[in-house]
């Protein structure tokens, strides 16, 4: 596990015994931001997401044991195995306080420690603020697909995808003397 950031003291990789947190945090996010989670998340699915050791998953916990945000870096498979899937989710009532941001920096640490080439995440195209954080900190938009999310409502929405070569990031950083002990797997 990487170290953590002192802004974010009671981030922790999450485990067997988090599934009953992390559920309660899944279960109080807004609509919209559950439509970015692939998986089911329903009790089940969410007991094998913290048994499930090739994703890297963390949650931020509070002083109250309640989980604050989430983190998620899904690896790919076959020929999409370099590239790691970012999900990033923030309780409502502890946004605007730079949380996300700090999560994002750490998921392109865990990237390079996990000897992925690229990151990915996918943000709604009308998320201004989410849009530049992610690009602040080196993601590219890639993709643009229209109307491609459809909510409860009904109403169509664009979906941005944005990369980040964390390869690049890796090689610059034991270029630079930062070694992280990162292994490259193959």
């Amino acid at each position: 596990m990487a170290e953590r950031p002192q802004q974010l003291t009671g981030l922790r990789r999450i485990g067997p015994e988090d599934a009953e947190i992390l559920s309660a945090f899944l279960e109080g996010l807004p609509e919209g931001d559950r439509t970015f989670f692939k998986e089911d998340i329903d009790a089940p699915a969410i007991e094998r997401w913290c048994q499930d050791e090739r994703a890297a998953r963390w949650m931020l916990v509070g002083d109250d044991g309640s989980s604050q945000a989430f983190l998620a870096i899904i690896p790919g498979v076959a020929w999409s195995a370099h590239v790691g899937e970012l999900r990033l989710s923030v309780g409502a009532q502890h946004r605007r306080r730079g949380i996300g941001r700090r999560l994002a920096q750490l998921a392109v640490t865990e990237g390079v420690r996990m000897g992925l080439r690229k990151l990915m995440v996918e943000v709604v195209a009308d998320k201004e603020g989410d849009l530049a954080m992610f690009t602040a900190i080196g993601f590219e938009a890639e993709a643009l697909l229209k109307d491609h999310i459809c909510d409860r409502a009904g109403n169509l929405r664009d979906l941005v995808i944005l990369t980040h070569d964390v390869d690049t990031v890796g090689r610059s950083m034991g270029a630079g003397g930062l070694d992280l002990a990162v292994e490259r797997g193959g």
